[in-house]
Protein backbone atom coordinates (compact mmCIF):
# COMPACT_ATOMS: atom_id res chain seq x y z
CA UNK A 1 0.00 0.00 0.00
CA UNK A 2 1.39 3.40 -0.98
CA UNK A 3 0.78 5.65 2.02
CA UNK A 4 2.02 8.82 0.24
CA UNK A 5 3.15 10.85 3.24
CA UNK A 6 3.91 14.53 2.74
CA UNK A 7 6.83 16.37 4.31
CA UNK A 8 4.64 17.96 7.03
CA UNK A 9 5.77 17.10 10.54
CA UNK A 10 3.67 16.89 13.73
CA UNK A 11 4.27 19.24 16.62
CA UNK A 12 5.58 17.81 19.86
CA UNK A 13 2.12 18.27 21.42
CA UNK A 14 0.50 16.32 18.59
CA UNK A 15 3.10 13.58 18.81
CA UNK A 16 2.58 13.29 22.58
CA UNK A 17 -1.20 13.16 22.18
CA UNK A 18 -0.91 10.21 19.80
CA UNK A 19 1.81 8.41 21.76
CA UNK A 20 -0.05 8.80 25.06
CA UNK A 21 -2.88 6.78 23.53
CA UNK A 22 -0.97 4.28 21.40
CA UNK A 23 2.27 3.99 23.34
CA UNK A 24 5.69 4.78 21.87
CA UNK A 25 6.29 3.79 18.24
CA UNK A 26 7.99 0.45 17.76
CA UNK A 27 10.32 1.55 14.96
CA UNK A 28 11.16 4.30 12.53
CA UNK A 29 8.70 2.80 10.10
CA UNK A 30 5.84 3.65 12.46
CA UNK A 31 6.81 7.16 13.46
CA UNK A 32 9.79 6.59 15.74
CA UNK A 33 13.45 7.41 15.31
CA UNK A 34 15.06 5.55 12.41
CA UNK A 35 17.73 3.12 13.60
CA UNK A 36 20.32 1.13 11.70
CA UNK A 37 18.56 -2.11 12.53
CA UNK A 38 15.19 -1.07 11.17
CA UNK A 39 14.06 -3.42 8.43
CA UNK A 40 13.25 -1.85 5.08
CA UNK A 41 9.70 -3.15 5.12
CA UNK A 42 6.89 -1.25 6.81
CA UNK A 43 5.08 -3.48 9.28
CA UNK A 44 1.78 -2.30 10.74
CA UNK A 45 1.96 -2.28 14.52
CA UNK A 46 -0.29 -5.10 15.71
CA UNK A 47 -0.65 -6.27 12.12
CA UNK A 48 -3.14 -8.94 11.19
CA UNK A 49 -6.48 -9.44 12.90
CA UNK A 50 -6.05 -7.48 16.10
CA UNK A 51 -7.70 -8.37 19.38
CA UNK A 52 -10.45 -5.87 18.61
CA UNK A 53 -11.12 -7.55 15.30
CA UNK A 54 -9.81 -4.87 12.94
CA UNK A 55 -6.88 -4.98 10.57
CA UNK A 56 -3.89 -3.66 12.49
CA UNK A 57 -5.01 -0.84 14.73
CA UNK A 58 -7.17 1.13 12.33
CA UNK A 59 -10.06 0.73 14.76
CA UNK A 60 -8.23 3.23 16.99
CA UNK A 61 -8.37 5.98 14.36
CA UNK A 62 -11.34 7.83 15.87
CA UNK A 63 -9.92 7.83 19.43
CA UNK A 64 -6.54 9.02 18.12
CA UNK A 65 -8.15 11.86 16.18
CA UNK A 66 -10.02 12.87 19.34
CA UNK A 67 -6.77 12.77 21.31
CA UNK A 68 -5.07 15.21 18.93
CA UNK A 69 -8.11 17.46 18.51
CA UNK A 70 -8.71 17.62 22.28
CA UNK A 71 -5.06 18.22 23.18
CA UNK A 72 -4.11 20.74 20.49
CA UNK A 73 -7.48 22.11 19.38
CA UNK A 74 -7.11 21.11 15.72
CA UNK A 75 -5.60 18.47 13.42
CA UNK A 76 -2.70 19.70 11.28
CA UNK A 77 -1.30 18.07 8.11
CA UNK A 78 1.68 16.93 10.21
CA UNK A 79 -0.68 15.29 12.69
CA UNK A 80 -2.50 13.56 9.83
CA UNK A 81 0.86 12.19 8.65
CA UNK A 82 1.85 10.98 12.10
CA UNK A 83 -1.50 9.32 12.78
CA UNK A 84 -1.21 7.59 9.41
CA UNK A 85 2.31 6.38 10.24
CA UNK A 86 1.31 5.02 13.62
CA UNK A 87 -1.77 3.20 12.34
CA UNK A 88 -0.42 2.38 8.86
CA UNK A 89 -3.35 4.15 7.23
CA UNK A 90 -2.86 6.38 4.18
CA UNK A 91 -2.94 10.09 5.15
CA UNK A 92 -5.65 10.68 2.55
CA UNK A 93 -7.81 8.14 4.37
CA UNK A 94 -7.01 9.67 7.76
CA UNK A 95 -8.11 13.04 6.42
CA UNK A 96 -11.15 11.51 4.74
CA UNK A 97 -12.33 10.06 8.04
CA UNK A 98 -11.51 13.13 10.12
CA UNK A 99 -13.24 15.52 7.70
CA UNK A 100 -16.43 13.45 7.92
CA UNK A 101 -17.07 14.76 11.46
CA UNK A 102 -18.09 18.28 12.47
CA UNK A 103 -16.21 18.36 15.79
CA UNK A 104 -12.76 18.05 14.21
CA UNK A 105 -10.96 21.17 12.96
CA UNK A 106 -8.21 21.53 10.36
CA UNK A 107 -7.14 25.08 11.12
CA UNK A 108 -5.89 26.58 14.40
CA UNK A 109 -8.63 27.71 16.74
CA UNK A 110 -8.95 28.86 20.35
CA UNK A 111 -8.33 26.41 23.16
CA UNK A 112 -12.03 26.47 23.95
CA UNK A 113 -14.95 26.98 21.62
CA UNK A 114 -18.62 27.59 22.23
CA UNK A 115 -21.27 25.78 20.23
CA UNK A 116 -24.64 27.53 20.06
CA UNK A 117 -27.61 25.31 19.33
CA UNK A 118 -29.70 26.71 16.49
CA UNK A 119 -31.99 23.71 16.22
CA UNK A 120 -35.68 23.13 16.83
CA UNK A 121 -36.20 23.35 20.60
CA UNK A 122 -33.81 26.28 20.89
CA UNK A 123 -35.56 28.08 18.03
CA UNK A 124 -38.81 27.76 19.94
CA UNK A 125 -37.23 29.04 23.17
CA UNK A 126 -35.56 31.95 21.35
CA UNK A 127 -38.73 32.91 19.52
CA UNK A 128 -37.15 32.40 16.09
CA UNK A 129 -33.59 32.56 14.79
CA UNK A 130 -31.01 31.93 17.53
CA UNK A 131 -28.37 34.66 17.85
CA UNK A 132 -24.83 33.31 17.52
CA UNK A 133 -22.38 35.68 19.28
CA UNK A 134 -19.08 36.55 17.59
CA UNK A 135 -16.50 33.85 18.20
CA UNK A 136 -19.16 31.17 18.73
CA UNK A 137 -20.26 28.50 16.29
CA UNK A 138 -23.77 27.53 15.22
CA UNK A 139 -24.49 23.87 15.93
CA UNK A 140 -27.25 21.34 15.34
CA UNK A 141 -29.11 20.09 18.41
CA UNK A 142 -26.81 19.60 21.42
CA UNK A 143 -29.19 17.32 23.34
CA UNK A 144 -29.77 19.98 26.01
CA UNK A 145 -33.34 20.71 24.96
CA UNK A 146 -34.71 20.99 28.50
CA UNK A 147 -32.34 23.95 28.96
CA UNK A 148 -33.09 25.69 25.66
CA UNK A 149 -31.73 28.00 24.40
CA UNK A 150 -28.52 26.15 25.14
CA UNK A 151 -24.83 26.31 24.35
CA UNK A 152 -21.96 23.93 25.01
CA UNK A 153 -18.36 25.01 25.56
CA UNK A 154 -15.80 22.40 24.53
CA UNK A 155 -12.05 22.55 24.56
CA UNK A 156 -8.79 21.25 25.89
CA UNK A 157 -9.41 19.51 29.25
CA UNK A 158 -12.60 21.46 29.83
CA UNK A 159 -16.26 21.18 29.00
CA UNK A 160 -19.29 23.12 30.11
CA UNK A 161 -22.96 22.95 29.29
CA UNK A 162 -24.57 26.35 29.50
CA UNK A 163 -28.14 27.48 29.61
CA UNK A 164 -29.28 31.04 30.12
CA UNK A 165 -25.68 32.12 30.61
CA UNK A 166 -25.07 29.84 33.59
CA UNK A 167 -22.12 27.42 33.05
CA UNK A 168 -21.93 24.04 34.75
CA UNK A 169 -18.53 22.40 35.06
CA UNK A 170 -18.33 18.73 34.16
CA UNK A 171 -17.37 16.61 37.18
CA UNK A 172 -17.60 12.83 37.79
CA UNK A 173 -20.77 11.95 39.64
CA UNK A 174 -22.44 15.27 38.96
CA UNK A 175 -26.13 14.51 38.34
CA UNK A 176 -28.06 16.23 35.56
CA UNK A 177 -29.83 19.45 36.53
CA UNK A 178 -33.02 18.82 38.49
CA UNK A 179 -35.00 20.34 35.63
CA UNK A 180 -33.98 17.46 33.35
CA UNK A 181 -36.17 14.98 35.27
CA UNK A 182 -39.13 16.80 36.84
CA UNK A 183 -40.42 13.47 38.23
CA UNK A 184 -37.16 12.74 40.10
CA UNK A 185 -37.83 11.04 43.43
CA UNK A 186 -41.18 9.54 42.39
CA UNK A 187 -41.09 5.95 43.75
CA UNK A 188 -43.49 4.74 41.04
CA UNK A 189 -40.89 5.27 38.32
CA UNK A 190 -39.10 2.28 36.81
CA UNK A 191 -36.27 3.42 34.56
CA UNK A 192 -35.81 6.78 36.30
CA UNK A 193 -36.34 5.60 39.86
CA UNK A 194 -32.69 6.07 40.86
CA UNK A 195 -32.33 9.54 39.31
CA UNK A 196 -31.76 12.06 42.08
CA UNK A 197 -31.68 9.24 44.66
CA UNK A 198 -28.21 7.76 44.09
CA UNK A 199 -24.80 9.29 43.59
CA UNK A 200 -23.98 8.39 39.96
CA UNK A 201 -20.36 7.70 40.95
CA UNK A 202 -21.23 5.31 43.79
CA UNK A 203 -21.50 1.59 43.12
CA UNK A 204 -22.62 1.10 46.74
CA UNK A 205 -25.53 3.49 46.20
CA UNK A 206 -26.49 1.62 43.07
CA UNK A 207 -26.39 -1.75 44.83
CA UNK A 208 -28.44 -0.39 47.73
CA UNK A 209 -31.16 0.42 45.20
CA UNK A 210 -31.29 -3.08 43.70
CA UNK A 211 -28.22 -2.96 41.52
CA UNK A 212 -26.82 -6.26 40.19
CA UNK A 213 -29.85 -8.29 41.30
CA UNK A 214 -30.83 -8.58 37.63
CA UNK A 215 -27.40 -9.90 36.63
CA UNK A 216 -27.54 -12.64 39.25
CA UNK A 217 -31.02 -13.63 38.09
CA UNK A 218 -29.77 -13.71 34.51
CA UNK A 219 -27.04 -16.13 35.57
CA UNK A 220 -29.59 -18.36 37.26
CA UNK A 221 -31.85 -18.35 34.18
CA UNK A 222 -29.14 -18.98 31.60
CA UNK A 223 -29.00 -17.29 28.17
CA UNK A 224 -32.10 -19.05 26.86
CA UNK A 225 -34.00 -18.10 29.99
CA UNK A 226 -33.04 -14.43 29.63
CA UNK A 227 -34.17 -14.42 26.01
CA UNK A 228 -37.43 -16.11 27.02
CA UNK A 229 -38.11 -13.38 29.60
CA UNK A 230 -37.39 -10.69 27.00
CA UNK A 231 -39.73 -12.36 24.55
CA UNK A 232 -42.48 -12.72 27.17
CA UNK A 233 -42.07 -9.05 28.13
CA UNK A 234 -42.91 -7.83 24.64
CA UNK A 235 -40.04 -5.33 24.82
CA UNK A 236 -39.33 -3.63 21.52
CA UNK A 237 -36.47 -1.32 20.68
CA UNK A 238 -36.81 2.22 21.99
CA UNK A 239 -34.68 3.85 19.29
CA UNK A 240 -37.50 4.25 16.78
CA UNK A 241 -37.60 1.02 14.78
CA UNK A 242 -39.49 -0.89 17.52
CA UNK A 243 -38.00 -4.28 16.61
CA UNK A 244 -38.73 -7.04 19.18
CA UNK A 245 -35.74 -7.25 21.50
CA UNK A 246 -36.14 -10.95 22.26
CA UNK A 247 -35.97 -11.87 18.56
CA UNK A 248 -32.86 -9.75 18.01
CA UNK A 249 -31.02 -11.17 21.04
CA UNK A 250 -31.97 -14.73 20.04
CA UNK A 251 -30.74 -14.19 16.48
CA UNK A 252 -27.32 -13.00 17.65
CA UNK A 253 -26.97 -15.69 20.31
CA UNK A 254 -27.74 -18.42 17.76
CA UNK A 255 -24.96 -17.46 15.35
CA UNK A 256 -22.26 -20.17 15.36
CA UNK A 257 -19.35 -17.77 14.64
CA UNK A 258 -17.63 -16.61 17.83
CA UNK A 259 -17.02 -14.22 19.47
CA UNK A 260 -19.98 -11.93 19.06
CA UNK A 261 -20.02 -8.15 19.45
CA UNK A 262 -22.24 -5.78 21.44
CA UNK A 263 -22.81 -2.10 20.65
CA UNK A 264 -24.86 0.31 22.73
CA UNK A 265 -26.03 3.19 20.54
CA UNK A 266 -25.81 6.37 22.63
CA UNK A 267 -25.43 8.70 19.65
CA UNK A 268 -28.86 10.26 20.13
CA UNK A 269 -28.51 13.17 17.72
CA UNK A 270 -32.18 13.49 16.80
CA UNK A 271 -33.20 17.11 17.50
CA UNK A 272 -35.27 17.11 20.67
CA UNK A 273 -33.89 13.84 22.08
CA UNK A 274 -32.02 13.79 25.40
CA UNK A 275 -33.40 10.84 27.38
CA UNK A 276 -30.35 8.59 26.96
CA UNK A 277 -28.10 11.45 28.06
CA UNK A 278 -30.02 11.72 31.33
CA UNK A 279 -29.68 7.98 32.04
CA UNK A 280 -25.95 8.08 31.36
CA UNK A 281 -25.42 11.12 33.57
CA UNK A 282 -27.67 10.08 36.45
CA UNK A 283 -27.60 6.25 36.54
CA UNK A 284 -24.55 4.94 34.65
CA UNK A 285 -24.27 1.66 36.54
CA UNK A 286 -27.69 0.59 35.26
CA UNK A 287 -26.35 0.63 31.72
CA UNK A 288 -23.13 -1.11 32.75
CA UNK A 289 -25.15 -3.91 34.35
CA UNK A 290 -27.54 -4.14 31.40
CA UNK A 291 -24.69 -4.32 28.88
CA UNK A 292 -23.03 -7.02 30.99
CA UNK A 293 -26.22 -9.08 30.91
CA UNK A 294 -26.53 -8.56 27.15
CA UNK A 295 -22.91 -9.54 26.53
CA UNK A 296 -23.20 -12.70 28.58
CA UNK A 297 -26.50 -13.66 26.95
CA UNK A 298 -25.45 -13.25 23.33
CA UNK A 299 -21.83 -14.35 23.67
CA UNK A 300 -19.95 -11.04 23.58
CA UNK A 301 -16.95 -10.50 25.82
CA UNK A 302 -16.71 -6.79 25.04
CA UNK A 303 -19.26 -4.04 24.58
CA UNK A 304 -18.86 -0.68 22.89
CA UNK A 305 -20.73 2.39 24.06
CA UNK A 306 -20.88 4.69 21.03
CA UNK A 307 -21.41 8.05 22.70
CA UNK A 308 -22.46 11.28 21.08
CA UNK A 309 -19.43 13.58 20.85
CA UNK A 310 -21.15 16.58 22.45
CA UNK A 311 -22.08 14.61 25.60
CA UNK A 312 -19.08 15.62 27.69
CA UNK A 313 -20.84 15.26 31.05
CA UNK A 314 -22.08 11.80 30.13
CA UNK A 315 -18.55 10.86 29.04
CA UNK A 316 -16.97 12.00 32.29
CA UNK A 317 -19.61 10.32 34.45
CA UNK A 318 -19.73 7.04 32.53
CA UNK A 319 -15.95 6.62 32.35
CA UNK A 320 -15.72 7.28 36.09
CA UNK A 321 -18.35 4.58 36.66
CA UNK A 322 -16.44 2.16 34.40
CA UNK A 323 -13.28 2.70 36.45
CA UNK A 324 -15.17 1.94 39.66
CA UNK A 325 -16.79 -1.12 38.11
CA UNK A 326 -13.43 -2.53 37.05
CA UNK A 327 -11.84 -1.85 40.41
CA UNK A 328 -14.72 -3.61 42.20
CA UNK A 329 -14.75 -6.65 39.90
CA UNK A 330 -18.12 -6.10 38.21
CA UNK A 331 -16.28 -5.63 34.92
CA UNK A 332 -13.15 -7.44 33.80
CA UNK A 333 -11.80 -10.96 33.29
CA UNK A 334 -14.12 -12.58 35.87
CA UNK A 335 -17.29 -10.55 36.42
CA UNK A 336 -18.36 -10.80 40.08
CA UNK A 337 -16.62 -14.18 40.30
CA UNK A 338 -19.33 -15.65 38.08
CA UNK A 339 -16.89 -17.11 35.58
CA UNK A 340 -17.22 -14.93 32.50
CA UNK A 341 -15.22 -12.01 31.13
CA UNK A 342 -16.80 -8.76 30.00
CA UNK A 343 -15.65 -5.18 29.62
CA UNK A 344 -16.91 -1.99 28.00
CA UNK A 345 -15.07 0.45 25.77
CA UNK A 346 -16.35 3.98 25.12
CA UNK A 347 -16.11 5.29 21.58
CA UNK A 348 -16.92 8.96 21.18
CA UNK A 349 -18.67 10.15 18.08
CA UNK A 350 -17.54 13.46 16.65
CA UNK A 351 -20.59 15.25 15.34
CA UNK A 352 -22.34 13.13 12.70
CA UNK A 353 -26.08 12.44 12.97
CA UNK A 354 -25.79 9.59 10.48
CA UNK A 355 -23.77 7.60 13.03
CA UNK A 356 -27.02 6.91 14.85
CA UNK A 357 -27.69 4.40 12.07
CA UNK A 358 -26.56 1.00 13.28
CA UNK A 359 -24.25 0.08 10.42
CA UNK A 360 -22.74 3.58 10.24
CA UNK A 361 -21.72 3.02 13.86
CA UNK A 362 -19.80 -0.08 12.79
CA UNK A 363 -17.84 1.84 10.16
CA UNK A 364 -17.10 4.63 12.61
CA UNK A 365 -15.80 2.26 15.30
CA UNK A 366 -13.69 0.39 12.74
CA UNK A 367 -11.95 3.63 11.69
CA UNK A 368 -13.79 4.38 8.46
CA UNK A 369 -16.17 7.15 7.44
CA UNK A 370 -19.47 6.77 9.25
CA UNK A 371 -21.47 5.81 6.19
CA UNK A 372 -24.25 3.20 6.32
CA UNK A 373 -23.82 -0.26 4.82
CA UNK A 374 -26.22 -2.02 2.53
CA UNK A 375 -28.44 -4.62 4.17
CA UNK A 376 -28.52 -7.62 3.96
CA UNK A 377 -26.39 -8.95 5.49
CA UNK A 378 -27.96 -7.76 8.72
CA UNK A 379 -25.94 -6.93 11.86
CA UNK A 380 -27.13 -10.04 13.71
CA UNK A 381 -25.15 -12.03 11.13
CA UNK A 382 -22.40 -9.69 9.89
CA UNK A 383 -21.87 -6.58 11.96
CA UNK A 384 -18.97 -4.95 13.75
CA UNK A 385 -15.64 -6.37 12.53
CA UNK A 386 -17.67 -8.78 10.37
CA UNK A 387 -19.03 -10.57 13.44
CA UNK A 388 -22.59 -11.21 14.65
CA UNK A 389 -23.51 -8.04 16.55
CA UNK A 390 -26.26 -6.96 18.92
CA UNK A 391 -27.11 -3.24 18.68
CA UNK A 392 -29.52 -1.60 21.12
CA UNK A 393 -29.85 1.93 22.43
CA UNK A 394 -29.50 2.97 26.07
CA UNK A 395 -33.19 2.96 26.97
CA UNK A 396 -33.77 -0.47 25.41
CA UNK A 397 -30.91 -2.04 27.35
CA UNK A 398 -31.84 -0.48 30.69
CA UNK A 399 -35.35 -1.97 30.32
CA UNK A 400 -33.75 -5.42 30.63
CA UNK A 401 -33.17 -4.85 34.35
CA UNK A 402 -36.83 -4.52 35.45
CA UNK A 403 -37.79 -7.33 33.07
CA UNK A 404 -35.43 -9.74 34.83
CA UNK A 405 -36.28 -8.46 38.30
CA UNK A 406 -40.06 -8.75 37.93
CA UNK A 407 -40.36 -11.28 35.12
CA UNK A 408 -41.40 -10.84 31.51
CA UNK A 409 -45.16 -11.35 31.98
CA UNK A 410 -45.29 -8.85 34.85
CA UNK A 411 -43.46 -6.30 32.73
CA UNK A 412 -45.92 -6.88 29.88
CA UNK A 413 -48.82 -6.11 32.23
CA UNK A 414 -47.81 -2.44 32.15
CA UNK A 415 -48.65 -0.47 29.04
CA UNK A 416 -51.32 -0.92 26.43
CA UNK A 417 -51.80 -3.67 23.86
CA UNK A 418 -48.52 -4.70 22.28
CA UNK A 419 -46.79 -1.56 23.59
CA UNK A 420 -45.56 -2.93 26.90
CA UNK A 421 -43.76 -1.31 29.80
CA UNK A 422 -43.02 2.35 30.31
CA UNK A 423 -41.57 4.83 27.85
CA UNK A 424 -39.24 7.78 28.28
CA UNK A 425 -40.40 10.88 26.44
CA UNK A 426 -38.21 13.95 25.95
CA UNK A 427 -40.67 16.85 26.18
CA UNK A 428 -39.51 20.28 25.04
CA UNK A 429 -40.66 23.45 23.35
CA UNK A 430 -43.67 25.50 24.48
CA UNK A 431 -44.35 23.70 27.78
CA UNK A 432 -44.07 24.76 31.39
CA UNK A 433 -41.61 22.07 32.54
CA UNK A 434 -39.46 20.62 29.73
CA UNK A 435 -37.66 17.42 30.64
CA UNK A 436 -37.59 13.62 30.44
CA UNK A 437 -40.82 11.97 31.58
CA UNK A 438 -41.49 8.30 32.22
CA UNK A 439 -45.07 7.17 31.63
CA UNK A 440 -46.76 3.85 30.80
CA UNK A 441 -47.56 3.30 27.16
CA UNK A 442 -51.16 4.35 26.58
CA UNK A 443 -50.99 7.78 28.19
CA UNK A 444 -52.38 10.32 25.74
CA UNK A 445 -50.40 13.16 24.24
CA UNK A 446 -52.63 15.58 26.13
CA UNK A 447 -51.95 13.88 29.48
CA UNK A 448 -48.19 13.92 28.86
CA UNK A 449 -48.21 17.62 27.95
CA UNK A 450 -50.27 18.41 31.05
CA UNK A 451 -47.73 16.47 33.15
CA UNK A 452 -45.06 18.71 31.64
CA UNK A 453 -46.81 21.86 32.82
CA UNK A 454 -49.18 22.36 29.92
CA UNK A 455 -48.80 24.48 26.82
CA UNK A 456 -47.32 27.93 27.15
CA UNK A 457 -49.65 29.96 24.94
CA UNK A 458 -52.04 28.56 22.34
CA UNK A 459 -51.15 25.19 20.89
CA UNK A 460 -50.28 25.08 17.19
CA UNK A 461 -48.92 21.52 16.84
CA UNK A 462 -46.90 18.75 18.47
CA UNK A 463 -43.90 17.23 16.69
CA UNK A 464 -43.50 13.55 17.56
CA UNK A 465 -40.20 11.80 16.88
CA UNK A 466 -38.03 14.84 16.17
CA UNK A 467 -36.83 16.12 12.81
CA UNK A 468 -37.53 12.71 11.25
CA UNK A 469 -40.96 12.56 12.87
CA UNK A 470 -44.52 13.67 12.24
CA UNK A 471 -46.94 16.28 13.53
CA UNK A 472 -50.11 16.05 15.60
CA UNK A 473 -52.65 18.83 15.24
CA UNK A 474 -54.47 20.36 18.26
CA UNK A 475 -57.43 18.04 17.61
CA UNK A 476 -55.28 14.89 17.87
CA UNK A 477 -53.99 15.22 21.43
CA UNK A 478 -56.17 12.42 22.75
CA UNK A 479 -54.26 9.84 20.74
CA UNK A 480 -52.75 7.21 23.05
CA UNK A 481 -48.97 7.16 22.88
CA UNK A 482 -48.56 3.57 21.72
CA UNK A 483 -46.96 2.08 18.64
CA UNK A 484 -50.24 0.68 17.36
CA UNK A 485 -52.18 3.95 17.86
CA UNK A 486 -49.39 5.90 16.18
CA UNK A 487 -49.42 3.56 13.16
CA UNK A 488 -53.20 3.84 12.90
CA UNK A 489 -52.94 7.64 12.90
CA UNK A 490 -50.14 7.66 10.35
CA UNK A 491 -47.60 9.15 12.77
CA UNK A 492 -44.49 7.88 14.53
CA UNK A 493 -43.29 7.89 18.13
CA UNK A 494 -39.69 7.63 16.98
CA UNK A 495 -37.28 7.63 19.88
CA UNK A 496 -39.62 9.61 22.14
CA UNK A 497 -39.40 13.27 21.12
CA UNK A 498 -42.46 15.34 22.04
CA UNK A 499 -41.86 18.92 20.92
CA UNK A 500 -44.69 21.38 21.53
CA UNK A 501 -45.16 24.40 19.25
CA UNK A 502 -47.37 27.28 20.31
CA UNK A 503 -48.88 29.77 17.89
CA UNK A 504 -45.88 32.12 18.15
CA UNK A 505 -43.70 29.64 16.24
CA UNK A 506 -43.27 30.43 12.54
CA UNK A 507 -44.10 27.01 11.13
CA UNK A 508 -42.60 27.73 7.73
CA UNK A 509 -39.20 28.70 9.17
CA UNK A 510 -39.41 25.74 11.56
CA UNK A 511 -39.73 23.44 8.55
CA UNK A 512 -36.85 25.22 6.83
CA UNK A 513 -34.66 24.37 9.83
CA UNK A 514 -35.67 20.71 9.52
CA UNK A 515 -34.78 20.73 5.83
CA UNK A 516 -31.45 22.47 6.56
CA UNK A 517 -30.66 19.90 9.24
CA UNK A 518 -31.06 16.97 6.86
CA UNK A 519 -29.16 18.67 4.05
CA UNK A 520 -26.26 19.22 6.46
CA UNK A 521 -26.38 15.74 7.99
CA UNK A 522 -26.71 13.67 4.81
CA UNK A 523 -23.52 11.65 4.46
CA UNK A 524 -23.72 11.99 0.68
CA UNK A 525 -23.14 8.31 -0.03
CA UNK A 526 -26.32 7.74 -2.06
CA UNK A 527 -27.68 10.05 -4.76
CA UNK A 528 -31.35 10.20 -3.66
CA UNK A 529 -30.41 11.55 -0.24
CA UNK A 530 -27.39 13.61 -1.31
CA UNK A 531 -29.36 15.52 -3.94
CA UNK A 532 -32.84 15.12 -2.50
CA UNK A 533 -32.06 16.84 0.80
CA UNK A 534 -30.53 19.81 -1.08
CA UNK A 535 -33.52 20.19 -3.39
CA UNK A 536 -35.90 19.75 -0.45
CA UNK A 537 -34.22 22.59 1.42
CA UNK A 538 -34.31 24.86 -1.65
CA UNK A 539 -38.03 24.29 -2.24
CA UNK A 540 -38.89 24.64 1.46
CA UNK A 541 -37.03 27.95 1.64
CA UNK A 542 -38.97 29.24 -1.37
CA UNK A 543 -42.31 28.21 0.07
CA UNK A 544 -41.58 29.57 3.55
CA UNK A 545 -40.49 32.93 2.16
CA UNK A 546 -43.62 33.33 0.01
CA UNK A 547 -41.70 32.87 -3.25
CA UNK A 548 -43.05 29.41 -3.98
CA UNK A 549 -43.90 28.33 -7.49
CA UNK A 550 -47.12 26.68 -8.60
CA UNK A 551 -45.72 23.14 -8.61
CA UNK A 552 -43.45 23.36 -5.55
CA UNK A 553 -45.76 21.35 -3.28
CA UNK A 554 -45.91 18.61 -5.91
CA UNK A 555 -42.14 18.79 -6.26
CA UNK A 556 -41.76 18.19 -2.51
CA UNK A 557 -44.04 15.16 -2.85
CA UNK A 558 -41.94 13.78 -5.71
CA UNK A 559 -38.69 14.34 -3.81
CA UNK A 560 -40.15 12.61 -0.75
CA UNK A 561 -41.18 9.58 -2.79
CA UNK A 562 -37.75 9.29 -4.38
CA UNK A 563 -35.91 9.57 -1.07
CA UNK A 564 -38.21 7.10 0.69
CA UNK A 565 -37.94 4.53 -2.09
CA UNK A 566 -34.28 4.76 -3.06
CA UNK A 567 -32.18 5.98 -0.10
CA UNK A 568 -30.09 3.23 1.45
CA UNK A 569 -30.74 4.18 5.09
CA UNK A 570 -33.29 5.73 7.39
CA UNK A 571 -31.88 9.26 7.15
CA UNK A 572 -32.85 9.72 3.52
CA UNK A 573 -36.01 7.68 3.92
CA UNK A 574 -37.34 9.85 6.77
CA UNK A 575 -35.84 13.25 5.85
CA UNK A 576 -39.14 14.34 4.21
CA UNK A 577 -41.41 12.94 6.95
CA UNK A 578 -41.97 16.04 9.08
CA UNK A 579 -42.36 18.38 6.10
CA UNK A 580 -44.83 16.03 4.42
CA UNK A 581 -46.73 15.65 7.69
CA UNK A 582 -46.91 19.43 8.18
CA UNK A 583 -48.39 19.87 4.72
CA UNK A 584 -51.04 17.16 5.15
CA UNK A 585 -51.87 17.60 8.86
CA UNK A 586 -51.32 21.32 9.43
CA UNK A 587 -51.88 22.70 5.94
CA UNK A 588 -48.38 24.15 5.69
CA UNK A 589 -47.50 26.12 2.52
CA UNK A 590 -51.05 26.34 1.23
Amino acid sequence: MDLKFSSDQPSQAERRAVDDLLGPPASGWSGGERAAGDRHVAIAEGSGRAANGGDGRRHLLLPVLHAVNDRVGWISPGAVNYVGQRLQVAPAEVYGVASFYDLFAFEPRPATRTLVCVDLACRIAAGGDVAVPPGSHASPCLGLCERAPATCTLGMDTAQAVADGSPEMMLPGQPPPEAAVPQAGDPSLVLLRRVGVVNPASLDDYRAQGGYVALRRAMSLGPNGVIRELTDSGLVGRGGAAFPAGRKWAAVAAQPARPHELVCNADESEPGTFKDRVLLEADPFSLIEAMTIAGWTVGAERGYLYLRGEYEQALVTFEAALAVARSRGVLGPDVMGLGFPFDIEVRRGAGAYICGEETAIFNSIEGFRGEPRNKPPFPVEVGLFGRPTLVNNVETLVNVLPILMQGGPAFAATGSGTSTGTKLFAVSGSVGRPGVYEVPFGVTARELIDLAGGVSGTLQAVLLGGAAGTFLGPDQLDMPLTFEAARAAGVTLGSGVVMVLNDSVDLGQFLVRIATFFRHESCGQCVPCRLGTVRQEEVTVRLASGRGRALDRELLDDLAAAMRDASICGLGQTAPSAIQSAMTTLGAFR
